[in-house]
């Protein structure tokens, strides 16, 4: 079983760990994902498996202030995926970005992430744009 908290504490660590894994890179130890949501973010969500309480899913949901939510850092433990557990962290945080008063919920993806966010989750597709500020 797995539970999903709303604004859920959580350690720096574990965070960097799940990161680390569903993006493939090496944990960071200088991450402050505590300070990062904190500062930035209407909320998050945190996916926890029922007596381990293992952090195996992470959402994060940044606003403009406003009527617009944006989800960044969507990640699934390996161990934890194809049990529905991104599509619940999306629709929680969906709910929660609504009650905030926003109107809308952004995403960007990869293509291959497509059927995930327009088929699983309920996204529209839509045209737009980016600038990469880094090479």
């Amino acid at each position: 079983m797995i539970t999903y908290v709303w604004r859920d504490a959580f350690g720096n660590d574990e965070v960097e760990a799940l990161h680390a894994e569903g993006f493939g890179h090496e944990p960071l130890a200088s991450d402050d994902w505590w300070g990062r949501v904190r500062r930035h973010s209407l909320g998050w969500v945190c996916a926890r498996r029922a007596g381990t309480g293992a952090l195996v899913g992470f959402v994060n949901a940044v606003w403009d202030g406003g009527g617009h939510a944006f989800l960044v850092d969507t990640v699934v433990a390996g161990s934890a995926r194809h049990e529905g557990v991104g599509t619940r962290l999306v629709a929680l945080a969906a709910e929660r970005a609504s009650a905030a008063g926003c109107e809308w919920l952004h995403v960007d993806f990869e293509e291959r992430l497509r059927p995930f966010y327009i088929n699983a989750c309920g996204f529209s597709p839509t045209p737009a744009g980016l600038i990469a500020l880094r090479a």
